[in-house]
Parts: structure tokens; C-alpha cells; sequence
């Protein structure tokens, strides 16, 4: 990896969201592999791509991060589902594998609403020894996010709630689910529109739900996907989206004033409403797959 970027991280604000887990070990890739829905294998070193962990029936558990550092570290970033707890569960399939799981308190996560210095979509750019480089938008909205080390006292570690909630915006106008505690293990990576991220593979080796995944990629049987909606007031996960007066689909993912529904893909073009006020379609962004 490129090793040129500045280890000074002040001036971009704190993404106090984040937490980070790292796994290590001779067999991190093959233990990674075989619980989480993307092709880990096929990641090259010093490369990032979107990943998930389901349960046995094909649910999401967590979206997430995966940056592959070298063929014996990982690094996941987690923006909702708690890393630590998310760390825990891992340990119990750890068995006689050669992985050390380690919840990553010393780094901190921070971001910026501008095109990246050295890092380019997948590829990463610098080291975790002083800031690590992600190239997190595309021309139609650029953003970039760093990860460094957390220093005791340093000047950037004040969380900004505006730009945290500007950042979440940005994430759904990409299509990129951000799942609360209510929405976890609601939905497949099918209706969370993880295939535009691609977010999981259907010819890679067994995963937790990956027969379902598969099954109903090649059968074709998705019958809802995600949707992005302005509101005209803000809504919450798990909150109806009614079209004349019936319940035709969930929010997932909420921020402000937009949300991620998930909508039958068959329905009239007729109006949409959350809570009683007008929802309108809006495009989703591209840009964000790795």
C-alpha cells in the first residue's frame, strides 16, 4: 500500500459512530471467508469492499466494511451493529483456527465531504501506523474517510452531530443500508440492495445463509428491494410505507428527512406516504460499489 499520506488527522471531523474490529492470524482470510457474504479471497491486499454477516436463514445481521490490510489482517468497520458484541459472537466459531479476534479501541474513524488524496474506490492508500486512506463516494459525491491511531487529548476527537448526520444522508442516497438494532436480522441482502454494492457473492464457498442467498439469486425469486425516499417529516426504522391507505412496504434505514424503504418490486407508480405524510421516490446515487 501507499505509504504518503500525512499521519496528521486535524481537521476532519470524528466519525464517532465508527468501531472497528480487527482479525488476525495465519487464518484470518479463510476464518472471514467462510462467515461473511463477500469473496474475501478474491480481495486483494491493500483493497476494501462491502461485506455482511446473515444468520443461518439469510438475514442481515450487520453491513459492513472489510479492508484486507495483508493476507493475515483484517480490519471491519461497523457504523451500527456493536462491533464488540459482533466480536463475541465471531469468537464462537473460532475453534481450533488460528485467528485472534481484537476490538479496536486505539483507532479512530474520521471523515470529510472531499475527493480523497491517494486512495482510489477498492484501494486503500497509507497505514493504520498513521492514517489509512478510503475512498468512500464517487464524482457525484465525493467523501473520504481516514483511520489513525487515537491520541489522549488530540484536538480532532470532538464528535460533530451535523456532519455525522450529513454523512449518514450521504450514505443512503448511495443505497447503503444503515441497520438499528430494530432492523437487524429483518431483511436479506437482496432487499437491503446489497447486490449494488456487491456486498455478497452466489459462487463463492459456504457462509451462514448463503443457500438461501443463492437460491433465490438463481431462482429469481427477490420480490422486494430497497427504495429511497424524501419524506416531507422525519421518520423511523420499522416505521409503514402506505399507498392509498394500505401498508405496502417498511422503512429500514432512516436520517433526516430521507429513508431506505423496502417496497415490492412490482407496484404502481400512485403516491406514498410514511406516518400519514407524502414520501416521494428519489434515484439512488451509484458510485459507492467495491
Amino acid at each position: 500500500m501507499p505509504d504518503n499520506l500525512s499521519p496528521d488527522l486535524v481537521g476532519f471531523p470524528l466519525l464517532a459512530d465508527r468501531r472497528l474490529l480487527s482479525i488476525s492470524g495465519p487464518d484470518a482470510v479463510a476464518f472471514a471467508h467462510a462467515q461473511f457474504s463477500s469473496d474475501i479471497v478474491a480481495l486483494g491486499d491493500g483493497h476494501w469492499h462491502w461485506s455482511a454477516w446473515l444468520t443461518a436463514k439469510g438475514r442481515t445481521i450487520a453491513v459492513f466494511q472489510l479492508i484486507r490490510l495483508s493476507a493475515e489482517s483484517l480490519l471491519l468497520v461497523f457504523a451500527d451493529a456493536g462491533a464488540d458484541e459482533i466480536g463475541s459472537q465471531l469468537q464462537r466459531f473460532v475453534f481450533r483456527r488460528k485467528v485472534k479476534i481484537t476490538l479496536r479501541d486505539d483507532l479512530q474513524v474520521v471523515g470529510a465531504f472531499t475527493a480523497p488524496e491517494a486512495a482510489f474506490c477498492a484501494a486503500v492508500a497509507g497505514s493504520l501506523d498513521d492514517s489509512l486512506e478510503l475512498d468512500m463516494g464517487s464524482d457525484a459525491l465525493p467523501r473520504v474517510m481516514r483511520i489513525g491511531p487515537a491520541t489522549a487529548g488530540s484536538p480532532i476527537s470532538q464528535a460533530d452531530e451535523p456532519f455525522i448526520d450529513a454523512w449518514r444522508q450521504a450514505d443512503l442516497r448511495y443505497g447503503l443500508p444503515r441497520l438499528e438494532a430494530s432492523q437487524r436480522e429483518q431483511w436479506t441482502p437482496q432487499q437491503l440492495g446489497l447486490d449494488r454494492l456487491n456486498g455478497y457473492s452466489v459462487r463463492k464457498g459456504c457462509y451462514p445463509g448463503q443457500e438461501i442467498v443463492a437460491r433465490t439469486h438463481f431462482l429469481g425469486k427477490a420480490k422486494r428491494a430497497l427504495q429511497l425516499l424524501q419524506l416531507a417529516a422525519a421518520a423511523a426504522p420499522g416505521d409503514s410505507v402506505e399507498q392509498a391507505g394500505s401498508a405496502l412496504g417498511t422503512v429500514a434505514s432512516a436520517a433526516g428527512t430521507l429513508a431506505l424503504a423496502v417496497l415490492p418490486l412490482e407496484t404502481s407508480e400512485a403516491a406514498l406516504s410514511v406516518g400519514g405524510q407524502q414520501a416521494h421516490r428519489v434515484p439512488l446515487l451509484d458510485g459507492l460499489a467495491r
